[in-house]
């Protein structure tokens, strides 16, 4: 049941708060996106649980003229796996992890990746999601340590104003979590 029922309830006034959150949070987003920092870098971060760690049981066959690469259609399961990714806007690559768990240690490891593989002479302006991992007391304490990471939230349910959404979805649909395991090995 929603809170129109009456015009000066005080859920009329949580419903402007909100948004007005959402406004500034997909306003600062896009502003990102249109027009990003000097001297920094823009990378689109995410999580993806419970991913399916298989590996193929025969390698492919290349492609040749007159034929399409071929891949076996029986796998090896090994698990699951936990990817975080992180996309350079600019660039297009991708960078990611593998861990077993999906926890706010597995998201600090992840940042301490970020960190070594971004030159220290560029900030790193993060754009993800609202998980509760990103927000932990320890994740916080970590990032007013290194205060060249500025995160930039997307708005609650507009995962899709985050572009490693859009890769990551690309890659489900050809088949790309099938090798997730061969590609982002630790």
């Amino acid at each position: 049941m929603g809170c129109s029922w009456f015009a000066t309830s005080p859920c009329k006034d949580i419903q402007t708060v909100q948004r007005q959150k959402v406004e500034e949070k997909l306003t600062d987003v896009v502003g990102v996106y249109l027009n990003p920092p000097d001297k920094a870098v823009v990378l689109c971060v995410d999580e993806k649980t419970q991913v399916q760690a298989l590996d193929r049981t025969q390698p492919g066959l290349p492609m040749k003229k007159g034929r399409c690469g071929t891949m076996t259609h029986d796998y090896k399961r090994n698990g699951t796996t936990c990817l975080f990714a992180a996309m350079n806007v600019l660039e297009g690559k991708v960078l990611g992890s593998c861990y077993p768990r999906h926890r706010h240690i597995e998201f600090l490891k992840f940042l301490r990746t970020i960190d070594r593989e971004v030159p220290g002479k560029l900030d790193i302006h993060m754009i993800l999601d609202n998980y509760g991992t990103h927000g932990h007391p320890k994740v916080k304490l970590w990032l007013e340590k290194h205060p060249r990471f500025k995160l930039h939230f997307t708005p609650t349910s507009s995962s899709w104003l985050n572009l490693i959404e859009r890769w990551s979805g690309k890659s489900r649909g050809r088949g790309f979590a099938g090798v997730y395991l061969e590609v982002f090995r630790n």
